[in-house]
């Protein structure tokens, strides 16, 4: 019924990595969250990076084990069209949540790296493009090598009274 790429015992595995989740009935069609707490807007770029916020979510690892749990169920009703509808019904409205999640998860992460290239190194999305095209490792080695081609910017706080400009004489 679905064609899902990765094995079953590989899903778990890689599942293995994010925390389980209690049942929570605002969320209920979540097994799992990211460990790491996202880092605060004012947090450092590398240090975002470092803690995981740009990394893939667990949610389009879910949806593939719910695929793997409706083939299952498929075999095992697989003459009887409606035990199968029956039996299927919540593990389909959870993966079809699981994928809405998962695309919104990774647009905002996406977007957000976007974001926090062009305001850290002053380039445009056409340029990080570009770069991401030749680098073939992970967001952190991206950065690095944005970082050794375009000078950082170093950002001061804006926060608070500007100083008070004294003339003396």
């Amino acid at each position: 019924m679905f064609n899902v790429t990765q094995s079953k015992k590989f899903i778990e595995k890689e599942l293995t990595k994010f925390q389980k989740l209690n049942y929570n009935q605002f969320r209920w069609w979540r097994w799992y969250e990211s460990k790491n707490k996202p880092l605060p807007n004012k947090a450092d770029f590398r240090d975002k990076i470092f803690n995981g916020d740009f990394d893939q979510g667990p949610y389009q690892l879910q949806a593939w084990l719910c695929e793997h749990m409706l083939n299952e169920i498929y075999e095992e009703c697989m003459p009887d069209v409606q035990m199968y509808l029956e039996k299927s019904k919540l593990l389909g409205a959870r993966r079809k949540r699981l994928w809405e999640d998962h695309e919104r998860d990774e647009a905002d992460k996406l977007d957000n790296l976007y974001k926090h290239f062009m305001k850290n190194f002053d380039i445009s999305r056409d340029e990080i493009n570009d770069e991401i095209d030749i680098c073939m490792g992970t967001i952190l080695d991206l950065y690095y090598q944005i970082e050794e081609k375009y000078n950082k910017i170093y950002l001061k706080s804006r926060r608070g009274r500007p100083a008070k400009n004294v003339k003396t004489g």
